[in-house]
């Protein structure tokens, strides 16, 4: 029996509320359209007509696809899920776990009764056209939604599988990804706008082209940070755990996230710096991977002589410091070839000026050289040298310039304390004198002297 004929046979008062809704039937499948007519039928036996007919049919429906799709969510979400979480804990690959820890099935889940839902709101309002189009299109945005969701939960899991990865553990993957969700993001809102008011695609990313000078602005940040997150990676310039320091931002600590805006830093005293991902590019910083990467850590201080107690070395200085170990060939023949040069050379040493002599600190340079070649923490094949700088108002820096073999920086500061402290405790062997600005008890055992 046809739809029609079905509810003019039941009160002549439908006819009207027939036409009103031809638009809509319409649309509906066949069986649905015998399916509405049956229960027509059984509401008329029961002496409905009219109005009441119409309103207590469209509860009825209502209140059927609202319980199916209650228990459709909840076979979905404590049924297939629970069983698909048993399978991803028994496999042995990465994604499955990772899509469970993500929550992308319970997000899947949530399509199973919006899918439904959509199949039959129009037949649950076939009698008012105007909600049923209201409600389908809150179906379909809630369905774009939940694909949304879908969509950056496989994001997610991608990224952290990725991350597992030797190889792209330390490359910015988080900005690709998070310029992916934007993309998605961006693509189904506007189809969500679309859906709202009743509008092609097209004409709204054509309203929105419109509008590029202003998205430019908006999404400054985001534009300049994914350029920087492609020329930082293309360029290896960071690495997500490189040790780098910004000065201008505060920042000295590891890299601990690469983002599409924002790098996060890391600093030593744990505190966290946020840097903008395209100052990397625009601004200088230090990246220390080279230092990480080397065979050893360059150690560089200094010990400022002081000027008026470096001196030529006496016969007894000579002796003095012949005895020490380390350096006992090198006064014994460095002084052989000095005497040998000033007997050549006819020089009257009478005077001590004249000819050529060793001075206590030019010995205590190439014994500071012996600790170092000595010390089995010193990296011997890397630069290892003791330099003199330029005098200055603080006195003469002897300055030391080599490598530990370590990178780790608590023994690295060990082993740099335990050689100045040696090196500290031997200047006055030399009889030379370390410079220190006075201080305020010097100040004051002058004041008393006088």
């Amino acid at each position: 029996m046809a739809l029609t004929d079905s509810l003019s046979n039941v009160h002549p008062t439908l006819k009207d509320s027939l036409s009103n809704v031809n638009t809509v039937k319409n649309k509906l499948p066949f069986e649905k359209e015998e399916f509405i007519g049956l229960i027509n039928n059984t509401l008329s036996e029961w002496g409905l007509q009219g109005d009441a007919l119409i309103y207590v049919r469209t509860g009825i429906l209502l209140l059927g696809v609202v319980l199916i799709s209650f228990i459709l969510w909840w076979a979905s979400r404590k049924i297939l899920i629970q069983i698909i979480y048993v399978f991803a804990a028994r496999s042995k690959t990465k994604w499955d776990d990772y899509l469970v820890e993500n929550r992308f099935f319970a997000a899947l889940a949530h399509l199973v009764p919006l899918i439904y839902m959509d199949n039959f709101v129009r037949m649950v309002f076939y009698s008012f056209p105007g909600l049923a189009e209201f409600f389908q299109k809150v179906v379909v945005l809630a369905i774009i939604y939940v694909v949304m969701l879908v969509v950056i939960r496989f994001f997610n899991t991608a990224r952290d599988v990725l991350r597992e990865k030797p190889d792209l553990k330390d490359k910015p993957i988080e900005s690709y990804f998070q310029l992916g969700k934007i993309v998605v993001v961006g693509v189904l809102v506007v189809v969500m706008i679309s859906v709202a008011v009743g509008v092609d695609v097209s004409d709204v990313f054509i309203s929105l082209g419109a509008g590029t000078a202003v998205l430019l602005l908006v999404f400054r940040d985001t534009i300049l940070g994914f350029v920087g997150s492609i020329q930082l990676a293309a360029n290896d310039m960071i690495r997500i755990g490189d040790w780098v320091t910004m000065e201008k931002y505060g920042a000295d600590g590891d890299v601990l996230e690469i983002n599409l805006t924002t790098v996060k830093v890391q600093n030593f005293d744990k505190t966290i710096t946020t840097i903008p991902t395209y100052s990397f590019i625009s601004d200088s910083f230090k990246n220390w991977r080279g230092m990480a990467e080397s065979d050893g850590r360059r150690l560089v201080r200094a010990i400022n002589i002081k000027i008026e107690s470096i001196k030529y070395c006496t016969p007894e200085m000579l002796n003095k410091f012949g005895e020490i170990e380390l350096i006992r060939e090198y006064v014994e023949s460095k002084e052989s070839e000095i005497e040998e040069y000033n007997k050549g050379k006819d020089i009257n040493k009478d005077v001590l000026l004249n000819g050529r002599n060793q001075t206590n600190v030019g010995i205590f340079r190439h014994y500071v050289t012996q600790v170092l070649k000595n010390n089995t923490e010193i990296n011997d094949e890397m630069t290892l040298m003791v330099r003199q700088l330029a005098p200055t108002e603080t006195g003469v820096p002897i300055q030391v310039y080599t490598f530990t073999k370590t990178h780790d920086w608590p023994k690295y500061e060990a082993i740099t304390a335990d050689l100045f402290d040696h090196l500290l405790a031997a200047v006055p062997y030399f009889e030379l004198e370390v410079f220190e600005a006075p201080a305020g008890s010097d100040m004051r055992a002058l004041g008393s002297s006088k």
